[in-house]
C-alpha cells in the first residue's frame, strides 16, 4: 500500500529528499504522495519528524483520497 500524508505535514520536505522514486508532489501547504508512483518502501514514514506519513492501509480514507487527488493536480516536489 502506498504512503499517505495527513494534515500534520509542515513542509519540512525531509521525506521528499529520501524518496527513491519521486512520489511526492507540492500541494502548497503540504506535500502529498502519488499512489501510482509510490513503491511502499517506507523510507518516508520513518524520516518524517511530524509523524505525518503512514501506510494507506492505516490512514483515514479521506487522506488516501486527498493524496491521490492532489498528486494528480500538483507539480512534483
Amino acid at each position: 500500500m502506498p504512503s499517505v500524508v495527513n494534515d500534520s505535514c509542515v513542509l519540512c520536505k525531509s521525506c521528499v529528499e529520501v524518496c527513491p522514486v519521486g512520489a511526492f508532489h507540492d500541494a502548497g501547504s503540504q506535500v502529498v504522495v502519488d499512489p501510482n508512483t509510490c513503491i511502499d518502501c517506507g523510507v518516508c514514514i520513518s524520516e518524517c519528524p511530524q509523524g505525518a506519513i503512514q501506510s494507506s492501509d492505516e490512514a483515514d480514507a479521506k487522506w488516501v483520497e486527498f493524496n491521490a487527488t492532489k498528486a494528480a493536480e500538483c507539480p512534483a516536489a
